[in-house]
């Protein structure tokens, strides 16, 4: 088939048997992994028989169990759906099948091109049968979550789990969606309602990155633990892994971390988050030239834009202005390719542009991103780039917003303090910077050395107790009674 499924002509809709569709969502899956849906559905169209249990049997069976298939799987599922809806356009369920297939070969792949083709594919499941479709609904919904669209993709949810709200394979869509919308309640509520619906190796997996963004880590690695154990299939217990091993990294455990990492690539050589993550670990152990090619592999598989960003950083922290440079041009390129495909990476963008290009720039994107998306991690770079642009007050409300509701994070805490410091806030300054590199000293090439340069400025607080706790300046000036208010505040 053309990989431009808008060639095929849309089709009259038809209704579907009441029998045929409660079968079919016995079956239907998603996998809650990274956040993408599959709804690998089968094939009961009355004239054309399910197919057999070969590769694509394997997909819709991995999916059925909430896991991720394997790409060998997928692109033989794609490849036998793309060719049943040219014969068969009337079949609404298999073109929700190829759609969500396509969102996970893009999230999998990095591919962002596969996205217009899934919203096609989509969209025609839902002119085909217009109502109850709460497959076509939820493949929409895990679309926009992977587009960083958690509006779209929380009214698509809302519109499938209000269809059928004990169909647990939707509820995972709709926590992304909430998380991105930082609606911590709305997360609360639907994860609660998909350990009620569903256990298992996926459901843990979700709970785990709940508990991870709350901040409860033992929680979180409890679960996640649990659910690497449980895996069964290598695309499922990768991606399981690389979460354990992400956990570790946020720890300030980098040869834990490299231990999932590899793990997971044991498992699965296609995950490239993995090899990203072996590659920023082995920076922190000081095994440069190793992480460099960590790193470059996974940018030749997948030149995601954070990885990019990751990677010219530490070309920078190296001194190699021009291969930083290099990279930064790719994550440039690569925002805006994936803008064409309907993907936002304005926080990414925000976030290099306040670092390395135009912070100005950076606060306007940020700015208009809040209002659509106010996540504590979007509140977090927009308080960093204010402050970079000269509007540290401003910022520190972004940063102590991040700070309370997000997860226990290095980065937010070096950033906050960043701030506090130069604001004249300097006990505040110490306490959070000091806590960035307890919680990570190898946080970031490039700032975990700022901060460690930041501490020794900063000193330690003076003896004396609570009358005598605020430090003097950089400058030698002792803090006066309005500043010290400040501080407390």
């Amino acid at each position: 088939m053309d990989t431009e499924t808008a060639s095929v002509p849309v089709p009259v809709a038809k209704k579907a048997p009441a029998v045929r569709r409660a079968l079919i969502a016995s079956v239907a899956g998603c996998v809650v992994l990274g956040g993408v849906a599959v709804l690998l559905l089968p094939d009961t169209d009355g004239d054309a028989a399910p197919p057999a249990l070969g590769p694509a049997g394997r997909a819709m069976a991995a999916a059925g169990a909430g896991a991720p298939a394997s790409l060998p799987d997928l692109s033989v599922l794609i490849g036998e759906r793309e060719a049943h809806v040219q014969k068969h356009p009337g079949d609404d369920q298999s073109w929700a099948v190829l759609g969500a297939a396509y969102v996970e070969r893009g999230m999998r792949t990095a591919d962002s091109a596969y996205y217009p083709r899934a919203e096609r594919a989509l969209r025609t499941s839902l002119k085909t049968h217009p109502r109850g479709n709460v497959e076509a609904l939820t493949g929409m919904a895990v679309l926009a979550n992977a587009r960083h669209d958690f509006r779209g993709a929380r009214k698509w949810a809302e519109q499938a789990v209000g269809l059928s709200p004990k169909r647990w394979s939707t509820y995972p869509a709709l926590i992304d969606a909430y998380s991105g919308l930082g609606n911590e309640k709305g997360v609360t509520k639907a994860l609660e309602t998909l350990q009620d619906l569903r256990s298992g190796a996926s459901v843990m997996a979700r709970s785990g990155q709940v508990y991870r963004d709350r901040g409860w880590r033992e929680n979180a690695a409890a679960a996640l633990m649990d659910s690497a154990a449980l895996a069964e299939r290598p695309a499922e217990k990768a991606a399981c892994l690389h979460r354990v091993g992400e956990l570790s990294w946020e720890r300030g455990e980098p040869a834990e971390a490299l231990r999932y990492y590899e793990a997971a690539l044991d498992a699965d050589p296609d995950h490239h988050p993995s090899l990203a993550g072996k590659g920023r670990a082995l920076a922190a152990l000081g095994r440069t030239s190793e992480s460099l090619r960590a790193y470059q592999s996974a940018m030749v598989r997948q030149p995601a834009p954070e990885y990019a960003l990751a990677l010219g950083e530490l070309y920078a922290s190296l001194r190699l202005a021009p291969a930083a440079q290099a990279q930064y041009d790719v994550l440039r390129a690569r925002v805006k390719q994936e803008g064409v495909n309907g993907v936002n990476d304005e926080r990414i963008l925000g976030l290099y542009e306040a670092d390395h290009g135009d912070p100005e720039e950076a606060v306007d994107r940020l700015r208009a991103e809040f209002k659509r998306h106010p996540s504590p991690e979007v509140a977090d770079t927009l308080g960093w780039a204010l402050h970079r642009s000269g509007k540290g007050k401003e910022g520190l409300k972004y940063a102590r917003r991040a700070m309370d509701k997000g997860p226990r994070s290095a980065v937010f805490a070096y950033h906050r303090g960043e701030i506090e410091r130069k604001l004249g806030r300097y006990g505040a300054a110490r306490r959070h910077i000091g806590e960035a590199l307890r919680i990570n000293p190898y946080f970031s090439p490039l700032l975990a050395p700022a901060a460690r340069k930041a501490m020794k400025s900063l000193g330690d607080p003076p003896e004396g107790g609570p009358a005598q706790m605020y430090a003097e300046s950089p400058s030698g000036e002792t803090p006066t009674r309005q500043s010290r208010k400040r501080q407390r505040r």
